[in-house]
């Protein structure tokens, strides 16, 4: 049987390589004419069905309390801005550098939860960080086509960064959401998302897009399952096993995933320079799975600083 912890540790990293396929199946749409609210709008309603069968399967009630109704609104709603400010993102600036700078996010995480919820703030939590933005910053290649980078993409990615942060706390510190199955959240989250789009669709000037291929229909269907159903469902049991910080740092792996599919199966060249962004993040991801050992070593080596001083 698999330990707990462990099981959090592996959902979380796993949800990090789905959510790293957006770009991946939402540019070829993009290439057909839809825009980011259609393509959204499709993503979610489409991973409904999936989620409703799952529930039934499972004999998971629909029911909602009234406090629920309330919690999962603000869940549906945050996810569907944070994803609306990603796909937009795209538009601007290339979707790699977009996609590898929202990974700010475990860092507001870490802050949030440490000055407003008080958990406690390790050594090695301060070092993961570290790690994990440096290896972020090898893996941008600003040097890539269309790699520029945009303030209004950049912009867009703090906010979709800030709305998926606060996602993943109400998710770890609400009870509520806690006691809430997760395909039964995951269902009311990307229903109310599904709403908030139908709604920017009717009043929007641009109105409603619909693939003008086949191809388009099985993009959608695997942007609805892969990094929306799949990465949800895994993120949210990964928040319940391991809490919120080591599950936002884990997801600095996804940016590692997509260079490593890149070069596996697209036969692109890799610099060593990203090779050595890729090691930081998962020697940063490694730490927090070993954390309280790291702690004890870090505690060690800053009490025996001192003794040296007083020696000399």
């Amino acid at each position: 049987m698999i330990a707990p912890r462990f099981k959090g540790y592996l959902l979380a990293a796993l949800a990090a390589a789905a959510y790293g396929t957006n770009p991946a199946f939402a540019l070829p749409l993009y290439s057909q004419g839809m825009d980011p609210v259609s393509v959204l709008f499709f993503r979610y309603i489409i991973g409904l069905p999936f989620l409703a069968i799952a529930m039934k399967l499972r004999h998971v009630s629909f029911r909602l309390s009234p406090g629920e109704i309330g919690f999962t609104a603000i869940l549906g709603i945050l996810m569907a801005l944070s994803s609306l400010a990603l796909f937009a993102s795209y538009n601007y600036m290339n979707s790699g550098i977009a996609s590898t700078l929202l990974f700010i996010y475990p860092v507001m995480v870490a802050v949030m939860m440490t000055f407003f919820f008080h958990e406690r703030f390790s050594p090695t939590v301060g070092v993961c960080l570290i790690l994990m933005a440096a290896g972020l910053l090898l893996l941008i290649r600003p040097d890539s086509p269309g790699g520029s980078l945009s303030t209004v993409g950049v912009l867009l990615v703090i906010f979709s960064a800030l709305t998926y942060a606060l996602y993943i706390i109400l998710v770890n510190v609400s009870s509520t959401v806690r006691a809430i199955p997760t395909s039964r959240l995951l269902f009311y989250v990307l229903s109310w998302g599904s709403l908030l789009y139908l709604i920017i669709i009717s009043v929007s000037s641009a109105g409603f897009a619909i693939p003008v291929r086949p191809s388009g229909w099985v993009s959608l269907t695997a942007l609805a399952l892969i990094p929306t159903v799949v990465s949800l469902a895994f993120t949210t049991r990964a928040i319940q096993l391991i809490g919120s910080t080591p599950t936002a740092i884990f997801g600095a792996l996804e940016p590692v995933t997509a260079v490593v599919l890149s070069v596996c199966f697209l036969h692109q060249s890799i610099s060593l320079i990203e090779v050595a962004g890729g090691i930081l993040i998962v020697i940063a991801t490694t730490l927090v799975i070993a954390d309280r050992s790291v702690d004890r070593f870090l505690l060690h080596v800053r009490r025996f600083f001192p003794r040296i001083r007083h020696h000399q």
